[in-house]
């Protein structure tokens, strides 16, 4: 019996009569609608016909995760007064709970991309919900692109409604071709908000690291919150980790503990989304309940702060989930949690000063995801490089080509970034494309059932007390009861029934047979000792294992899951399985590189045949006669990492650098720039002969730079025979002496000992430029500078005479300079000539 007061006290039932007009008249809308409002139960139901308005139609309404697709199928299914697999049914990946009477399926956003490939058409389909599309999970742009592409192709009529627990919803509305907004108003209570910040700073979160502090203040938090207030408590934590010590913290609470996450056995679920059975519940969550899920009976609400979004290093070819700051959009939906069925409160443990400062939301995943699925599915769509596909964001071009390595690598796509048969029977497994490779490969090496074993680890990473060793986990798993094992165990089945008769297995031992699975997957994470429990990756990362770690012993490992501290050079090695020196070759044989190598290494030239893989050198040794370019190219990457020093240079010729560099700056062209970017640019035309000629650095200190600096004078144009008269290397004064012009500076400089001016009206100038000129007493010493002679004379030489000429009484110092030769010489010596 259909539940009619309970789908009639649903908020979202004023907006069902525009969402209706909407979807008649334009095909597409967007719905916005707080979480509480039944925008996931209802409307579905609505737009089935399954609550008496209007004919039955078939609707599919896509989940972003596995554990909100199956609840809300279950409470459809309850308002109906049926069970899942009549008229309401659900798809998961590996559970599949629908009957011939189903008219409403829910399955997650992965699954409906599948369906997509292998039917554009979507048959016999009349209306798509995306649900939480706010989330802007990449799953869920990407189904949204494909919908918009079979609407404008070939199914006008399919309708298509993008379901926002948000008010920001201009940008879906925009995509779906100025679609029209439909607003639910939810019936939300005040929720007062406590900043509850930790007494002392705690560390920020790292990849997926976690100050122990943090977690022990939102375990005291909890326990507050429970003394302050009545009702249930809902608390936001990243990760399942941090669930689990929290919970471990929380022991002794007058009040029952839940953990709800995508992990968590069914029966938990359904137990936190009953709602209490009497006593007080303290329910710890991750994202997963900030909107999918609706928790009954919370009233209090307790926020870490804290979530786990996806990030890929593509240059050290690391992806993984890791620890951010929670946006300010993900903190009101959270602390909405709060004020679904009465007034409640919101406990923020960070300073309200940093709210401010966080970001508006949160980042969509095709920004920083690894897009190497996404590109599979778009190359199998027909469209690899995703050009035409209505996205609200662009994938980041880098991203796309990263991606496209790897899919070229393992063959499911051809060079021209098309999807080949093999590329397409991998994106219908329900797998990333490298997991898929490992399944498929492994299977045909070492059999379908324990290929699927491995893959299965792989696929979702087995709980930190399994331990660091893949092997190890494998067999813990396999003896398992706790709820990853019962996870894994169906996840095999599937997997096996996907490769059945793809191979016999031969004699490889389960040890081997996970280090080659976990290696066919991470081809560019096999990785070599170095000693002392360092290892290189054939991707040219170094990777670290624990301490107490087992694995340190090993000659190789394939590396399944690793992150990197942000204060290290190095890779964390968290999980990965040993493996021998031919299954290295064997996986990663792509990687394979054997060739001359001849680089500037620990200040000479190395030249050297080696044998590498990837970043990883298997055997190495030395050439006797390496091609000669190659050796000019090391020297040339000598200088550029250690500098032109390595020439010989002397005074007179660093001299004329300085000189040119002074011409180059005031007079431009034909003058030479001779800086050390723009001559190590150049070095075909200052260098030659003698740098062809070289062979180790030691040849370098014999090339005469000075000799190679003046090629680049102006020889063809003739201006080079000015060098001395625009740039002279010595300037003669009136005393007769010719004194050295520094070059070094903006203006050149002249330092000359004062008497030796006595006569000289005018500042020198070179090159048009007046030069800077240091007189110097009698002992050389600085006395003056002055650019303006005439002026120095003028105003200035009288304050210096009287200071100098008690202090050095033999020189002269006439009061009108003009009026005596200059010289170099004491006053006697100048009567005595």
């Amino acid at each position: 019996m259909i539940r009619t007061e309970a789908l009639d006290r649903l908020p979202v039932r004023t907006a069902v009569p525009a969402l209706r007009r909407a979807l008649d008249d334009r095909g597409v809308a967007v719905l916005c609608a707080p979480p509480g409002t039944g925008k996931t139960t209802l409307v579905p139901l609505v737009l089935a016909g399954l609550t008496g308005e209007g004919p039955v139609r078939r609707v599919v309404v896509a989940e972003p995760r596995r554990i909100a697709a199956r609840a809300a199928a279950r409470r459809m299914a309850w308002l109906l007064g049926e069970q899942p697999g009549e008229r309401v049914g659900f798809t998961v990946r590996g559970e599949r709970v629908v009957g011939r009477d189903t008219v409403v399926e829910v399955v997650t956003t992965g699954v409906l991309l599948q369906r997509l490939q292998r039917d554009q058409e979507l048959a016999g389909v009349d209306a798509v919900i995306i649900d939480e599309c706010h989330e802007r999970h990449l799953d869920a742009d990407t189904v949204a692109a494909f919908l918009l592409d079979v609407r404008e192709a070939i199914r006008p009529d399919l309708r298509l409604v993008a379901a926002s627990a948000t008010t920001d919803a201009e940008g879906w509305a925009r995509l779906l071709g100025d679609a029209p907004v439909v607003e639910a108003q939810g019936v939300s209570y005040p929720v007062e908000v406590l900043w509850a910040p930790p007494a002392r700073p705690v560390k920020p979160p790292h990849g997926m690291r976690v100050d122990p502090a943090l977690l022990t203040h939102v375990a005291a938090t909890v326990r507050r919150a429970l003394g302050e207030r009545e009702g249930d408590v809902l608390c936001f934590l990243p990760g399942v980790g941090e669930i689990g010590r929290v919970a471990g913290q929380l022991a002794g609470v007058d009040a029952e503990v839940l953990q709800v996450h995508g992990r968590a056995p069914a029966a938990v679920q359904d137990a936190v989304l009953a709602g209490s059975s009497g006593g007080r519940r303290v329910v710890l969550a991750t994202s997963v309940a900030e909107s999918s899920l609706t928790v009954p009976g919370v009233r209090v609400v307790v926020d870490s702060g804290l979530a786990r979004e996806p990030r890929t290093d593509h240059a050290r070819g690391l992806s993984a989930l890791t620890t951010v700051r929670a946006s300010q959009a993900a903190g009101r939906q959270r602390a909405g949690r709060a004020g679904r069925e009465a007034p409640g409160a919101v406990y923020r443990c960070w300073d309200q000063a940093e709210d401010g400062r966080l970001a508006r939301f949160p980042s969509p995943e095709i920004k920083v995801a690894d897009l190497a699925a996404f590109a599979l599915q778009a190359a199998c769509w027909g469209d690899p490089d995703a050009s035409s596909l209505a996205l609200l964001d662009p994938p980041p071009a880098g991203a796309m080509g990263a991606a496209r390595e790897v899919l070229e690598a393992i063959g499911a796509v051809d060079g021209g970034g098309r999807v080949t048969e093999r590329g397409v029977r991998m994106s219908r497994l329900g797998l990333h494309p490298r997991l898929a490779r490992a399944l498929l490969d492994g299977a045909r090496e070492a059999g379908a059932r324990r290929a699927a074993e491995v893959v299965a680890l792989l696929s979702e990473e087995p709980p930190r007390e399994y331990g660091d060793d893949l092997a190890a986990a494998l067999r813990t798993a396999r003896r398992g009861q706790d709820g990853y094992a019962a996870r894994w165990k169906q996840e095999v089945r599937r997997l096996s029934g996907q490769v059945e008769g793809a191979g016999s297995g031969g004699a490889r031992s389960d040890d081997a047979t996970v280090g080659l699975v976990a290696a066919l997957a991470f081809p560019e994470r096999v990785a070599r000792a170095r000693g002392d429990g360092a290892f290189l990756m054939a991707s040219g990362t170094g990777a670290e294992l624990r301490e107490t770690s087992r694995l340190r012993s090993a000659p190789w490992l394939a590396v399944a899951v690793a992150d990197r501290p942000s204060h290290s050079a190095s890779a964390r090695v968290r999980l990965a399985a040993v493996v021998d020196e031919s299954t290295a070759l064997l996986a990663a044989g792509h990687l394979r590189v054997r060739g001359e190598e001849v680089r500037w290494v620990d200040g000479d030239v190395a030249a050297r045949a080696v044998d590498r893989l990837g970043a990883v050198e298997l055997a190495v040794r030395p050439l006797k006669q390496p091609d000669p370019e190659l050796v000019r190219g090391a020297l040339v990457e000598g200088l550029r990492r250690e500098g032109l020093g390595l020439l010989r240079w002397n005074r007179d010729t660093e001299q004329l650098r300085l000189r040119l560099a002074f011409l180059h700056r005031v007079l431009g062209a034909p003058w030479p720039d001779v800086s050390d970017g723009a001559l190590l640019a150049e070095t075909g035309a200052w260098l030659e002969p003698e740098l062809s000629r070289a062979r180790r650095r030691s040849d370098l200190g014999r090339i005469d730079a000075g000799q190679a600096l003046r090629r680049l004078l102006p020889w063809a144009t003739g201006e080079a025979v000015r060098l001395d008269e625009l740039a002279p290397e010595r300037i003669e004064v009136p005393s007769g002496s010719r004194i050295r012009v520094e070059y070094g500076g903006e203006q050149p400089v002249l330092a000359v000992k004062l008497q030796e001016l006595f006569g000289l009206a005018e500042t020198p100038r070179v090159a048009g430029v007046p030069v800077l000129v240091h007189l110097l007493s009698p002992a050389g010493r600085p006395a003056a500078v002055t650019a303006d002679l005439a002026s120095f004379w003028r105003d200035g030489y009288k304050a210096v005479r009287a200071e100098l000429r008690g202090r050095y009484p033999k020189h002269p110092w006439p009061e009108d300079p003009a009026t005596v030769p200059a010289t170099r010489f004491t006053s006697a010596r100048l009567k005595r000539s």
